[in-house]
C-alpha cells in the first residue's frame, strides 16, 4: 500500500536514490530542501528520471517545501505549513547529513550553533517534535534515522581519528557559540561529525522510549549506510571536497575502486527505501541496522548493537532535554 513519506536530504546522494525508488514504487514524497532553487531542481530531476509525471505519479505525489536545516526558523515555517495542511505522514525519514572534514574552523547555523550538530541533530529533533502529531496520525507510522557506524569507536570507521564522545554535554549546554558538543577542546571537524551521529543514535533511542512510555509505541529505525562515495561531485562528501579535493579524490579511488569497501548511492538508497516502507520493519521498538563490509565488493545488512555510549539512557535523556530547549520546544514529556 502506498505510503506518504517525508525524507530530508533527498536532493542528492543516498536520499535522492531512495526518493527515485520510492516514487517508482508509487509512494508519495515530501522532500524538504534548503532553498527554492534546490527544491525546484530536485523535483525536476526526479520527474525527468521517471519520464515526467508518469503513470500513478500525479503532481501532488511529490512536493519539495523549503526547510533549511541550518536555520531553525526555516524548519519551523516548513513544519507550520505541513501542520496547517494536516495530511498524515506515514514515515518520517531524518536522513540529511553534513560532514565538513578538513575544516579548520566551525561554520555556524543561523542561530549560532556549530553547523554539523545543528544540521545533523538539532534541526532533525525540531522537525520530529513538531511533526509528531502528523506521524502518529499516519498509516502504520514509523521513523527512520540515518546514523553512521562512526558513532562507535570500536568500528573500523570509528577508530580512524578522534573518537566520538559527548562528555557531559558542556559545549551543547553552553548554547550558541560552542565548538564541540563535549566542550573543553578546540573544533575538530571529523569528531564533530562522529559526535553528531552519536547524537542521532541517542535521539532515536530516547524518542522510541518516550513514545512507548506514552502508550504510543512506534518503530524507530536507526541505520548506518556504510561508506558511500558517488562518482559524481554530489552526495555526502561535497562539503569536505572544498577543503581537500585531491585528498578526497585519492581516498575515493582507494576505498571505492581499489579496496571496494564502499556502497553505491543506489545500494544504500534501496536499503533506506526498504526501511521506510517494508511491512516487516513495522514492529514497534528501536532497532539499529548497519551495512557491514564483509570483503572487497561484499556488503551485508545486519542488526547490530549501538556503541556503549549510545546505549547510555541517562545521557540520552540529558541530550534530549538540552536539545529540545535549544530548539525552543517542549521535550515531549514521558
Amino acid at each position: 500500500m502506498p505510503r506518504r513519506i517525508l525524507l530530508t536530504g533527498g536532493s542528492s546522494g543516498i536520499g535522492f536514490a531512495a526518493a527515485r525508488l520510492l516514487l517508482e514504487q508509487g509512494h508519495g514524497l515530501i522532500l524538504p530542501c534548503r532553498d527554492a532553487v534546490t527544491a525546484e531542481a530536485t523535483v525536476a530531476r526526479l520527474r525527468a528520471a521517471l519520464g515526467g509525471a508518469g503513470p500513478g505519479l500525479p503532481e501532488p505525489a511529490l512536493s519539495a517545501p523549503v526547510a533549511d536545516l541550518a536555520d531553525l526558523s526555516s524548519v519551523d515555517r516548513c513544519a507550520d505549513a505541513l501542520l496547517e495542511h494536516g495530511e498524515p505522514i506515514d514515515t518520517l525519514v531524518l536522513n540529511a547529513g553534513l560532514q565538513d572534514s578538513g575544516a579548520k574552523e566551525p561554520r555556524r547555523s543561523a542561530q549560532g550553533y556549530e553547523l554539523t550538530i545543528a544540521v545533523n541533530h538539532l534541526a532533525h529533533q525540531a522537525l520530529a517534535l513538531r511533526l509528531l502529531p502528523l506521524v502518529e496520525a499516519g498509516q502504520a507510522p514509523r521513523l527512520v534515522v540515518t546514523a553512521s557506524e562512526v558513532h562507535d569507536p570500536t568500528t573500523p570507521g570509528g577508530r580512524v581519528g578522534p573518537p566520538a564522545g559527548l562528555g557531559d554535554l558542556e559545549g551543547l549546554r553552553s548554547g550558541p557559540g560552542f565548538e564541540m558538543v563535549a566542550g573543553g577542546v578546540a573544533f575538530q571537524a571529523d569528531k564533530a561529525y562522529k559526535d553528531s551521529k552519536l547524537c542521532n543514535m541517542l535521539f532515536a533511542r530516547a524518542l522510541e522510549r518516550r513514545l512507548r512510555q506514552r502508550g504510543r509505541p512506534l518503530p524507530v529505525l536507526a541505520w548506518s549506510p556504510g561508506l558511500v562515495i558517488p562518482r559524481d561531485n554530489g552526495g555526502f562528501f561535497r562539503s569536505s571536497r572544498r577543503h581537500n579535493e585531491l585528498g578526497q579524490r585519492l581516498f575515493a579511488l582507494v576505498a571505492r575502486d581499489l579496496l571496494r569497501v564502499t556502497a553505491s548511492p543506489a545500494q544504500a538508497g534501496a536499503l533506506l527505501a526498504r526501511l521506510a516502507t517494508d511491512a516487516e520493519e513495522g514492529a514497534p521498538g528501536f532497532r539499529y541496522r548497519c551495512n557491514q563490509v564483509l570483503g572487497p565488493g561484499r556488503l551485508r545488512e545486519a542488526l547490530v548493537e549501538p556503541s556503549a555510549e549510545a546505549c547510555d539512557d541517562a545521557l540520552a535523556e540529558r541530550l534530549w532535554t538540552i536539545s529540545a530547549d535549544l530548539v525552543g520546544l517542549p521535550p515531549l514529556p514521558l
